[in-house]
């Protein structure tokens, strides 16, 4: 198939384009970045916000995935305006060119973060409601915003969309902003791992190669129109994250800080519906991806001198 990845010089994107790669599609990276580019698609270097550029990047796709956006929630609270546009307005535009050029699905790239808004107890799938007084942060309200365009466009021109949304993930060529990262980066280091809040708070990780992974398998036709919760398998505490890190590192002191505004508390997400329309669900343990990441870590050209520490969120 003859698809796009927008963002796909990034931390998941290139990893995306790498699987589709690998499964024989014909693949078109649009970035203005190369960093993790992969020497074997196309690249078109086409900001989401030149009509023109846009069309000829989605002239002959047949899908387009839509990664692009302000994923660290750290640059959203720093700058919420420009969070909006990029994440709202620039998911518009993609829709509005796959439109014009006949892409036949756009696969939109959103969060579990999501369902911090959604009312209940207990554990939460792709029906869950959605109330909008618990969005919370700023970058949660940008991708419910995303996720109805998906909808609108699909009920007023027919585009069919797929929205999927995302655990946390990890591992190689991740930002040193994601915590998983940062733990790693300070205890190479020596330095103390610094906590956000108490550590009790969990996330179920994903393992990026496992998450790409699920991507092929959503261009599949029985994911048109629905929306998919990609969520890890076990939930990992922050502070079991620091003890994986020193289990695999070394042993390095922890220091708590005061918790971040707005953060995600967390939700139990099912991915059965994932695994019931793309027979997929994680594979990869969280102490296994840790070591991968710190395997390729070591394999960089700058890996003898360890950069400090400074994601989708984490």
């Amino acid at each position: 198939m003859r698809v796009a990845v927008t963002g796909g010089c990034g931390f998941i994107g290139s990893h995306v384009v790498d699987h589709l790669l690998l499964a024989g599609h014909d693949v078109r990276v649009i970035d203005t970045s190369a960093q993790w580019l992969n020497p074997a698609a196309d690249h078109c270097a086409a900001d989401l916000f030149d009509d023109d550029a846009m069309d000829a990047a989605l002239a002959d796709r047949e899908a387009v995935f839509h990664l692009a956006a302000v994923a660290d929630v750290n640059d959203v609270d720093a700058d919420p305006v420009r969070a909006v546009r990029l994440n709202v307005e620039g998911t518009a535009r993609v829709l509005a060119a796959a439109r014009r050029q006949g892409c036949g699905r756009v696969i939109l790239a959103s969060t579990v973060w999501v369902y911090g808004a959604t009312a209940g107890d207990g554990e939460r799938d792709e029906n869950a409601l959605v109330d909008l007084a618990r969005a919370g942060h700023v970058y949660v309200s940008t991708k419910l915003a995303a996720e109805m365009l998906m909808h609108s466009y699909r009920q007023m021109y027919g585009q069919q969309f797929t929205i999927l949304r995302y655990g946390i993930p990890y591992g190689p060529r991740m930002r040193d902003a994601l915590v998983v990262a940062k733990f790693v980066r300070l205890a190479l280091d020596g330095k103390p791992i610094t906590i956000a809040g108490t550590g009790d708070q969990q996330r179920h990780y994903v393992y990026v190669e496992d998450l790409a992974d699920a991507h092929v398998r959503a261009l599949a036709p029985a994911a048109a129109d629905r929306t998919l919760a990609l969520e890890g398998g076990t939930g990992v505490s922050v502070r079991e994250i620091a003890d994986t890190v020193r289990s695999l590192i070394g042993e390095t002191a922890i220091e708590h800080v005061p918790a971040r505004n707005a953060d995600y508390s967390g939700v139990s997400v099912s991915n059965t519906l994932a695994k019931e329309l793309l027979d997929w669900s994680p594979v990869t343990s969280f102490a296994d991806g840790v070591q991968r990441y710190l395997d390729w870590l070591g394999s960089q050209p700058s890996a003898g001198s360890q950069p400090s520490a400074g994601s989708p969120p984490s």
